[in-house]
């Protein structure tokens, strides 16, 4: 059973009843879910999850479905954590690990966050979602809609990868293609939703995404016998998985399940399309949208995130940093990754590759740091961004 019990506003901590059908806070931020952790702690012992679902459900207690009949799956999360001595000893970091996060349903690391938004929705009267989407996050909304019965509505760039467009048809979603970006998307959607009756799944637009992401934080700790590495290098767009991980930790450490120590957090983005690393570097709380954002990889395309002010705390309270890479290094870093692990990355897989080449460059990595790469979608969705016809 979940012990949910109200949600909160990220900026003023102010409480909102979770029974309700919500958005964004009064103050336009991100609304976080709470929960009875010290009921948690009585019900669950942490050394006995072994024996639950290979799912992200194995930690119902902290997601936020309520009636488990409501719950929406296709068998997500759990992903392996993949030892990978021959691309560490390559490039010189021997405790490399990767979270391979393509090995999910519909091929990428969105399916958590849509599994536990649309298992929530439906369950508080739900028929019709809405989300702007760069690819992914269109194709596993539509998978988990068909699942749950309901009806979605999917609005993603002209150029979006192939392969989601296709998917997101199949799976019997509602896509209008858009001549923008993934902001001009989500404007269409804030405009729609209300006449059209539609319930707005965007990123950190609504409170559950980022619950279903945070399940990555607790498979790491728990696939590390409940210790956490050193340095954890993530791609963001919409930021939602490194948020939700951060998350993760305190309620973890607040159950007893972890101790203090937390991974330095590594933000990477594209060098065309890098609002995070920009004003992680001017020391500022909040990311100036992106003008004319431009990458191959596209999910790193977001050129505002609602949820910037939490990434960049994430960030900063943990040391770590932001960085940026090129669209000819992050493919680059697909192809390494795939030689070395037996791994085919997203290109944003492989961005996590080229940062942490140019972290070991800089010294913020070291040979003895234990280092986990999230790769998070699989390089089957993105097969238009390769030279299939060179080499």
């Amino acid at each position: 059973m979940s012990f949910l019990v109200d949600l909160i506003c990220t900026k003023t901590a102010q409480p909102y009843p979770a029974d309700e059908l919500l958005n964004l806070s009064e103050e336009g931020a991100p609304l976080f879910a709470r929960y009875d952790l010290d009921a948690v702690r009585s019900a669950v012992d942490r050394d006995a999850l072994v024996d639950r679902e290979p799912t992200m459900w194995r930690y119902a207690e902290v997601l936020p479905v309520v009636d488990p009949r409501f719950r929406v799956s296709l068998g997500e999360g759990y992903t392996p954590l993949m030892q990978t001595r021959a691309l560490g000893e390559h490039i010189g970091v021997p405790h490399l690990l990767v979270k391979d996060e393509g090995l999910n349903p519909t091929g990428s690391f969105k399916a958590r966050g849509l599994s536990a938004a649309v298992s929530r929705a439906a369950e508080l009267g739900a028929r019709d979602l809405a989300i702007p989407s760069a690819g992914n996050a269109g194709g596993a909304t539509a998978a988990y809609s068909a699942r749950a019965g309901l009806k979605s509505h999917i609005f993603m760039p002209q150029d979006v990868p192939v392969a989601n467009l296709v998917e997101s048809r199949a799976l019997g979603a509602d896509v209008q293609l858009v001549d923008g970006l993934i902001s001009d998307c989500g404007r269409i959607v804030a405009e729609r939703k209300s006449r059209e009756g539609w319930f707005d799944v965007s990123t950190l637009k609504e409170p559950y995404r980022v619950e279903g992401k945070k399940t990555m934080g607790y498979e790491l700790a728990e696939q590390m016998s409940w210790t956490l590495p050193d340095v954890i290098i993530y791609p963001t767009g919409g930021g939602t998985g490194l948020i939700g991980m951060w998350k993760a930790f305190a309620e973890m450490e607040e159950l007893g399940w972890i101790g203090s120590d937390r991974p330095r957090m590594v933000s990477v983005q594209a060098a065309g399309c890098a609002p995070i690393v920009r004003a992680f570097e001017e020391g500022a709380h909040h990311a100036e949208p992106w003008e004319d954002a431009r990458t191959v990889a596209a999910g790193l395309r977001v050129p505002s995130a609602v949820g910037d002010f939490l990434m960049l705390r994430a960030i900063r309270d943990s040391g770590g940093c932001a960085v940026s890479v090129s669209d000819e290094s992050l493919m680059a870093g697909v192809t390494e990754m795939a030689a070395f692990t037996g791994i085919f990355p997203a290109p944003e897989g492989g961005a996590t590759l080229a940062c942490l080449k140019s972290l070991l460059a800089s010294g913020f990595v070291s040979e003895r740091d234990r280092v986990v790469l999230f790769n998070t979608g699989s390089g089957l969705k993105y097969i238009d961004a390769f030279n299939v016809r060179g080499g």
